[in-house]
């Protein structure tokens, strides 16, 4: 084992998860602490036209699998792939962004390595010769410690935008290493059939740095036209609140909370949203949050960057024209 940090890409049909590249950042911090270097791993069908990109937000070295089994993500296969170029590139660690792959993923990985594994760390340091990780328990009220022993491999995921990615050096140039991987039986027991897609082309709430989200201030689904129209300008996601889920309003998979997702963007726009204990836990991570509230006494307020008292039907198309006007 050497005291490199290998970065797990997350692509899909050929799109790089911005949070790869925030954390290639974090592992050319960690590895300039360790005396490694930062290295990263490409899986999937025709991935060589993206090492481009992956060099120049810093991998000093990218590993690749070019395999048509891994076009679409399956556990089994992608846990396969990921294990043989771990076994290449010997890493101390392995970085994975906290995503709904990601953590399938990491589990299966770390069993299969017998390897220390830490999910939705906010946090990653070295102190001394050890990784240590911060996680979040109780709903965000505490942070948990966890000091990682260099005697094992560690997978660890990290919560998108906890960490802010490099500016791309182009032209950057990095070695290339393809690893070859013979997929048996027992990977492809699963097999892929057809891909449904259940978005409307708005990003979803984990993966966005900016998500408008509405509450049950906003009375009905037709009410949210607003929250997408300033998302929209914004290049944003939509997200709401269980409550405004629950009346219907808007589908489970934008909710924001304890109970539906957690998210850590740098801006978070809370319009008609209270601020029940569970919403709160799912967003007090924002970087800048915005709320938009009739009500003085919101426990929203006393977590907000920015209080706006007054009413969402007024404010929000007038940010939504402000916004479009700055954009000319």
């Amino acid at each position: 084992m050497n005291s490199n940090i290998l970065v797990f890409i997350e692509q899909r049909e050929g799109k790089i998860l911005p949070a790869s590249f925030q954390l290639l950042a974090l592992a050319g911090e960690l590895a300039a602490k360790t005396g490694g270097q930062a290295e990263a791993c490409l899986l999937g069908q025709n991935v060589s036209g993206l090492t481009p990109a992956v060099a120049s937000y810093g991998a000093k070295k990218i590993y690749t699998v070019d395999n048509a089994e891994l076009r679409y993500y399956r556990t089994q296969p992608y846990t396969t792939a990921l294990a043989a170029v771990i076994g290449a590139a010997d890493p101390r660690a392995v970085l994975i962004p906290t995503t709904a792959l990601g953590r399938d993923l990491a589990g299966r990985l770390a069993a299969r390595r017998q390897a220390a594994l830490v999910i939705d760390c906010t946090e990653l340091v070295v102190e001394g010769k050890d990784l240590v990780a911060t996680t979040n328990v109780y709903a965000g009220k505490l942070g948990a410690k966890f000091k990682l022993s260099g005697d094992r491999l560690q997978v660890i995921t990290i919560r998108s935008n906890a960490y802010s990615a490099a500016e791309p050096q182009a032209g950057a140039s990095t070695p290339v290493q393809a690893v070859s991987v013979t997929l048996g039986p027992g990977d492809l027991r699963l097999k892929f059939k057809e891909l449904l897609s259940t978005t409307s082309g708005i990003k979803d709430v984990t993966e966005a740095d900016i998500i408008v989200a509405g509450g049950r201030a906003l009375k009905s689904e037709a009410n949210f036209k607003i929250i997408y129209e300033l998302a929209g300008v914004l290049d944003g996601a939509v997200g709401a609140s269980r409550a405004a889920c629950d009346a219907g309003y808007q589908p489970h998979t934008r909710q924001v909370g304890l109970t539906g997702k957690t998210v850590t963007p740098r801006l978070y726009i809370a319009c008609g949203i209270d601020g029940a204990i569970q919403h709160l836990a799912g967003m007090r991570g924002s970087k800048v949050i915005v709320a938009v509230n009739i009500k003085p006494d919101a426990p929203i307020f006393q977590v907000a960057t920015y209080g706006c008292l007054c009413d969402l039907f007024t404010l929000v198309p007038l940010l939504t024209n402000e916004f479009m006007r700055m954009k000319g």
